[in-house]
């Protein structure tokens, strides 16, 4: 059967097909991240330069038809997003930072509210005459009440997208990382409700008011407790069908045709999937903590280029010819009190609660990120009210996302590391991918002299926990290996036994390393070969002895550290500062 294009449809005679459009998003995001990352600057940021450069005001690959038509992806990526912020709200969390959580949660976002929407107000009352001609006086400043009310409603919302992938980048763990996750994860459906508020205020400052305040608020509060509803209820069914799988692909099948229900359904009744994939996530990990890790990990290796095309495709979206600079001035004003309500709102809550020092110090700066929530009720006021009063709004949203996405993964990252909590929630495997043999080896082992007799050997295995000793000359280089098994192997000759030296004893050394070889490498080697000690040398031209790799001890001492690192995050918690 030969297939043709033309039977296809345009969109497979286009070139530029779906397939290729995605393998080139994901290529160039993922060079464009390791590049960022190699300046220390979150991948992130270098995902949404690659989606600003593909998007259509430069090379004009990603076509703003192929940004809608990808609208259903997008909100997929959202739905992975919130389903593992979900992961981390654990019941215990919320014991411990329950009250904290809402206290700041309230407090930053009606700062920026309220900061945002007084500087906006008075800014937009000195320049519309300048954007919008004929305006009266009493028109001027209800439209700039108006038009203050609405941002200010859009400054509160924060994305949890780019903010939550740098947490992932960095490891962090934390009281700062647990607040973070919370915000971002409850901000969405407070930016909403204001926004609602505003709106209907703003409506009835231009005379368009609305008189079914009390239907639309009650659908509003409907379309949240339907959508917690939805999450809870995936949840539970995830939890029912996992009882009777065991095979990790099966499980990862199982778990994203669930997360794809509730995004599908989400897309359906019109509502951001954030948050019934946040409660569907929350309602996993409490209801089978030990269970749910396991698809938690697995969802979270199989998301990656979801992540990567989401933030190219974030990029593109941002049209750098709607930058005019009519309207610089409200944008100043949105962008500088935005940051100055969210930075002393989350300040003044985490300091009414008393929440640790690095939550008061340093998570104002960790909510900057804006960019869907915000992108969509600019959009959305554009269809509530008048043509003009909704580009205006679009135009200060979109320039203050494009400045925002490059700068707010930074802070991101600035706030975490002052507070110390970078690296706190690695696993065994992101230390050993971290880690050289040096970092991780025995630099005392116990060696053998090679002219040493067979009854001083024993002497020497008696008063040590070793089973693994390596032979050394006179210039400490290593000339073989002696093992438990080799000794039994030689008392079998009983009439030899006395005569022997560990030079004869020793066995050849076949395998050895050196100290700067990445440690992933050689334990994959050890684990390939069978190996549980490997002797380390000074270099590849030196068999000078340095060092052993006990494999049973190395990932002891990981586990440690992991252990360590983690307890050392928890503990943070218990300080007020």
């Amino acid at each position: 059967m030969v297939y043709s294009l033309a039977e296809a449809g345009p969109e497979a005679a286009d070139p530029l097909n779906l397939a290729l459009l995605f393998g080139l998003v994901v290529l160039g995001g993922a060079v464009g991240a390791r590049l960022f990352q190699k300046f220390h600057i979150p991948q992130v940021v270098g995902c949404v330069v690659v989606g600003i450069l593909l998007g259509q005001d430069v090379l004009n690959v990603i076509k703003p038809e192929r940004i809608e038509t990808l609208k259903p992806f997008t909100m997929f990526a959202l739905g992975i997003i919130g389903f593992m912020i979900g992961a981390e709200l654990r019941a215990e969390v919320f014991k411990k930072y329950g009250k904290q959580f809402f206290i700041i949660l309230l407090s930053q976002g009606v700062g920026a509210f309220v900061l945002v929407a007084i500087a906006t107000s008075a800014m937009a009352w000195l320049v519309l005459p300048a954007i919008i001609e004929g305006l009266t006086p009493t028109g001027r400043l209800s439209m700039s009440i108006a038009m203050g009310l609405v941002l200010g409603a859009i400054a509160s919302a924060t994305a949890p997208a780019s903010t939550v992938n740098v947490l992932w980048e960095y490891k962090t763990r934390g009281p700062l990382t647990a607040a973070i996750l919370a915000i971002v994860a409850l901000d969405d459906a407070l930016a909403l409700l204001l926004y609602r508020g505003a709106a209907t205020g703003a409506k009835a400052l231009l005379g368009m008011a609305d008189s079914k305040v009390f239907a639309t608020t009650a659908i509003l509060l409907g379309e949240i407790l339907g959508t917690v509803l939805l999450g809870f209820l995936a949840g539970v069914m995830l939890w029912l069908l996992l009882k009777f799988i065991r095979a990790e692909d099966k499980i990862l099948e199982i778990s994203i045709a669930c997360l794809l229900l509730v995004v599908g359904i989400s897309i359906i009744v019109g509502v951001d999937p954030i948050l019934p994939a946040m409660v569907f996530g929350i309602t996993m990990a409490n209801l089978a903590p030990r269970q749910s890790k396991h698809v938690f990990e697995l969802v979270k290796k199989f998301s990656p280029p979801v992540y990567i095309s989401f933030f190219v495709l974030a990029g593109a979206h941002i049209e750098l010819g709607r930058l005019a600079s009519s309207t610089a001035a409200i944008t100043a004003m949105y962008i500088s009190f935005r940051v100055g309500g969210k930075v002393l709102g989350a300040w003044w809550g985490a300091r009414h609660c008393r929440a640790p020092a690095v939550v008061r110090k340093y998570l104002g700066i960790c909510l900057l990120p804006q960019a869907g929530v915000a992108i969509g009720l600019a959009i959305l006021s554009r269809q509530m009210f008048d043509p003009e009063f909704g580009q205006i709004i679009i135009t200060v949203v979109m320039t203050e996302t494009f400045i925002i996405e490059l700068l707010g993964p930074i802070l991101v990252k600035v706030g975490v590391k002052k507070a110390g909590e970078v690296g706190m929630n690695v696993t065994e495997e992101d230390l050993i991918k971290t880690y050289t043999v040096k970092d991780i080896m025995d630099t005392e082992p116990t060696s053998i002299a090679q002219d040493v007799p067979l009854q001083q050997i024993l002497e020497i295995f008696s008063t040590t926990d070793s089973v693994y000793y390596p032979v050394i000359d006179a210039q400490s280089q290593l000339v073989g290996i002696i093992t438990i098994p080799d000794i039994k192997e030689m008392f079998a000759n009983r009439e030899v036994a006395g005569w022997l030296l560990a030079c004869d004893v020793a066995e050849p050394v076949r395998d050895k390393t050196t100290p700067n070889k990445p440690l992933e490498e050689i334990i994959e080697h050890m684990r390939r070969y069978h190996l549980e000690n490997i002797p380390v040398v000074a270099g590849e031209d030196s068999d000078r002895l340095i060092g052993v790799l006990d494999l049973s001890k190395a990932l002891r001492k990981i586990s440690a550290e992991v252990l360590h690192r983690r307890k050392t995050a928890d503990g943070v918690a218990l300080a007020t500062g």
